[in-house]
């Protein structure tokens, strides 16, 4: 890695082979790593001290990936921290879950080392917003601050992951415009990230489950992609 500074990677997995080939490769990328495999010690770590990006296993002892991912989006230190879920399981349903929960992206077992070490190199290399940019975007009672990285509707916080918060952010900006799947995989994911359109179907699915009552701002567009309602309901 080019940076003087090693980005931290926590990884908690129960597979003790898995965890091994893993840490290999990361450390051999120049990463800082740290590994536990039970639920509990691997929460209680990233709390302690907060890894540059978590990768988790979805079923592990003492508590599952999705309730270890569901208390760390709670945590400020925490929330905006990207996290990889490795699993067994593939159903689009589970990455629902997952995304719900907080997941910024979704590797399932058995994977390519490759792709893996690619992933985790995307998320640790996205921007944030630009903070020259307006600071703050408002329409049909939302409110993105990026600034603060964070979102709210009608005044409610939303319990938003990094990836959610950049696609909000993105349609936002451009009411009425239709964006299509790769815009959105390019402007919250990445450019070079191997991953499938429908990964932003998941994400926008969990995104419209958040918005509630306000579902309706993000559109549909058929044959293209998404985009952020320019007129409010009537």
């Amino acid at each position: 890695m080019s940076n003087d500074v090693k980005k931290s990677i926590l990884v908690v997995e129960d597979d003790e082979s898995i965890m091994e080939v893993v840490k290999y490769n990361l450390e051999r990328e120049g990463y800082e790593v740290e590994c536990r495999s039970d639920g509990r010690e691997g929460l209680a770590a990233a709390l302690e001290r907060p890894p540059d990006l978590l990768v988790l296993d979805l079923m592990l002892p003492g508590i599952d990936g999705v309730e270890i991912c569901r208390q760390l989006r709670q945590s400020p230190r925490m929330r905006t921290k990207p996290i990889l879920m490795l699993t067994a399981k593939s159903e689009e349903l589970d990455q629902v879950v997952g995304f719900t929960v907080g997941a910024d992206d979704y590797v399932t077992k058995p994977f390519s080392v490759k792709v893996l070490m690619q992933r985790i190199k995307v998320l640790l290399s996205r921007k944030g917003t630009d903070s020259d940019a307006t600071p703050q975007l408002e329409r049909h009672g939302m409110v993105v601050d990026r600034v603060a990285h964070e979102a709210s509707v009608e005044g409610q916080a939303l319990p938003l992951t990094p990836t959610e918060f950049r696609l909000l952010d993105t349609l936002m900006a451009q009411p009425g415009k239709a964006f299509s799947r790769g815009d959105l995989l390019e402007s919250a994911i990445g450019a070079d990230t191997i991953v499938l359109d429908r990964t932003i179907d998941v994400h926008i699915r969990s995104l419209r489950a958040k918005l509630g009552e306000h579902s309706w701002t993000i559109e549909t567009v058929r044959g293209v992609g998404y985009r952020f309602a320019r007129e409010a309901k009537a």
